[in-house]
């Protein structure tokens, strides 16, 4: 199972470090991704940035799906789309650019699926969080950075980004609270791989703590060579 313990591999091989994040919508997931990317491409240490989902050329087509689609889409249909677009990320992105020993930087994983698909839509969390481990093979990350934000200060964000809502982020407020109840539940019985953040925090104060989160495993991956 990835995320464990960075490092070598059972081969030999160094692997590279795997680092997700998570949070409710207007969390600010992709500008905190964005600033960890800038730094350790400065550190010289050669960097994957993806997401989920849309991270392949199939992954934007299912991402049009269940984020865009008019009309209804029933919750185990939505939790499959996504598990499929996990399975061919994972193994098309994903596990390539670990073996080459490159960081990967990453918007949403199977979390997101548990806490959307699962608590969201009131599916069996388990299952849903099943699914996607038997999708990818048992792949987790080695950090997975969640940045926890109130629903309501959440709405307020992206009322101020003045854009359309996707299907999940209309959803209505009892969604997003169970969804965000769902996140900190995952985070306390994975202590070891999360790393949870106050989203009010200033930018640069939540760049700092998922800096110094990650930097210690730098040298343990063996990623910290540069490009």
């Amino acid at each position: 199972m990835t995320g464990s313990a960075p490092g070598a591999s059972p081969t030999g091989a160094v692997r590279g470090l795997w680092v997700t994040f998570e949070g409710g919508d207007g969390a600010g997931k992709t500008t905190q991704a964005q600033l960890l990317q800038s730094w350790l491409e400065n550190e010289g240490c050669r960097v994957v940035r993806t997401r989920e989902p849309g991270g392949t050329e199939v992954g934007v087509l299912i991402r049009n799906i269940v984020l865009h689609h008019r009309g209804d889409v029933a919750p185990r249909a939505e939790a499959l789309l996504y598990a499929a677009d996990r399975a061919h990320h994972v193994a098309h992105v994903v596990m390539p650019a670990l073996a080459a020993g490159d960081v990967v930087v990453q918007d949403r994983y199977l979390d997101s699926s548990v806490a959307y698909q699962g608590a969201g839509r009131v599916l069996d969390a388990d299952e849903v969080r099943d699914l996607s481990l038997w999708a990818t093979e048992g792949a987790l990350p080695d950090v997975t950075v969640l940045l926890d934000l109130d629903p309501q200060r959440a709405r307020e964000r992206l009322d101020a980004d003045d854009k359309p809502f996707d299907r999940l982020e209309a959803e209505k407020a009892e969604f997003h609270a169970r969804v965000r109840a769902a996140f900190l539940a995952l985070a306390a019985a994975e202590p070891d791989r999360f790393l949870v953040l106050d989203a009010t925090l200033p930018i640069d104060e939540l760049a700092a703590a998922v800096r110094a989160r990650v930097a210690p495993l730098l040298p343990a991956s063996g990623v910290g060579t540069p490009a």
